[in-house]
């Protein structure tokens, strides 16, 4: 049995980015950069109007007001979308529209409802003094070129989206998606939608881990349920192991009768590297490699799993695609006890929040079965500590990893 810290040091020193592949814009969504996007544009490209109105020279404006207006010379439009090289003379405006271009000579807009408005007249009545530079959107204020717009390993959301499409680009370099493989074991487990029999337990590991896998960013490309039968767990597993980055599999890892999948995988020549780590829950913990696949057994309880895929899984997905990541392990105060274990790495899911004198607060479930999975329901984060004499007291200070999806209350 090895520690918690050892654990994550072998499997990191596993990891090995999968490379990278060319997407359209419209299926880069969730995707990690591979390379810095640069601005090949300033943005905006050229001075322009941030309101419909006049290009005027402010000059020509001084001392306007609704009972002594400023009469000008209307000798043009500018409009989004147009170009024009319009010069502007002093006495002179031009009618321009929001995103037009700024003439040259002009210095500021005076906004329509400050003027005689869009008429069909040569002239144009000003009811506002303008100051140099209102309304005007200056090239390159938001972005300069060759400025980085999107660093390298951004996961892509619809802010990036925009911003891609903002810089014409049609095609995106993104990291290789993980191919992941499910597989969840157990003779007792049933789907949901059939009738339950005594003995037995609905499959909730399956669609965790599927929402999991997704959640973190890779591809499944292998999904089964498996009888806890040798036979079958061979002819699954030889096969992931052919088409699979990762494999994830949960039960049959521990010393039961029946817990065959550490000795097929061994028996198909995947190089164990650990199989039980001092934590709880999920003791038995299996992960091996075999060629440039990971292989990891999971506890088959679910709560057990859950924590195990967080801790060990998630991380593994994410800098395999090289992602930046804010930290989601904090420092926060417990308001309740917290069991601290003499031997072994405790895990927990807790609620914690920010109260109004902005401190991380936390308290853990008082749900602390393996078995009980409603405990991450209303949980925000998992909560961890390692082995010590003496269990956590309300007030102490305990680490916090806040699930990817959700946020401090």
């Amino acid at each position: 049995m090895i520690s918690v810290k050892k654990a994550q040091l072998i499997i990191s020193k596993n990891i090995r980015p999968l490379g990278f592949e060319s997407v359209l814009l419209n299926n880069a969504r969730n995707r990690i950069l591979s390379q810095d996007i640069i601005a090949n544009i300033p943005m905006p490209q050229f001075d322009n109007s941030a309101m419909d109105g006049f290009a005027v020279r402010a000059a020509d404006t001084k001392g306007a007001n609704k009972s002594s207006p400023k009469t000008l010379m209307m000798v043009g439009v500018s409009s989004a979308g147009v170009s024009n090289d319009i010069i502007l003379h002093p006495g002179e405006c031009v009618q321009c529209m929001t995103g037009g271009k700024i003439p040259k000579g002009a210095d500021s807009i005076v906004i329509v409802e400050n003027s005689s408005g869009f008429l069909d007249s040569k002239t144009v009545k000003i009811f506002k003094e303008a100051k140099i530079g209102e309304h005007i959107r200056k090239r390159g204020e938001e972005v300069q070129e060759g400025d980085v717009v999107i660093s390298k390993g951004t996961c892509i959301t619809p802010s990036e989206i925009g911003i891609l499409a903002t810089f014409g680009c049609e095609k995106i370099s993104v990291m290789i998606k993980p191919k992941v493989g499910i597989f969840v074991t157990g003779n007792e487990l049933i789907e949901p939608g059939h009738k339950i029999k005594l003995g037995q337990i609905y499959n909730s590991n399956f669609y965790v881990f599927s929402e999991l896998v997704e959640q973190s960013g890779a591809e499944i490309v292998m999904s089964e349920v498996i009888k806890d039968d040798k036979d079958s767990l061979q002819k699954s597993f030889s096969t992931a192991l052919q088409v699979c980055d990762i494999i994830i599999s949960s039960g049959g890892v521990s010393m039961g009768r029946f817990d065959y999948v550490r000795e097929v995988y061994n028996e198909l020549g995947v190089q164990e590297h650990f199989w039980k780590v001092a934590q709880k829950p999920g003791k038995p913990l299996f992960f091996g490699t075999m060629g440039t696949s990971l292989i990891f057994g999971l506890p088959g309880n679910p709560v057990s799993s859950f924590i195990c895929y967080m801790k060990y899984i998630d991380p593994v997905i994410q800098n395999s695609q090289n992602k930046k990541r804010n930290s989601e392990e904090h420092q926060g105060i417990l308001t309740k006890d917290f069991p601290v274990d003499s031997k072994k790495h405790r895990y927990l899911f807790g609620k914690s929040w920010i109260d109004s004198h902005g401190k991380l607060l936390c308290t853990p479930t008082s749900k602390m079965g393996s078995h009980m999975l409603t405990a991450s329901l209303r949980s925000n984060c998992i909560l961890e500590s390692p082995p010590g004499k003496h269990e956590l007291k309300a007030g102490d200070k305990i680490t916090i990893n806040l699930l990817n999806w959700r946020k401090f209350k």
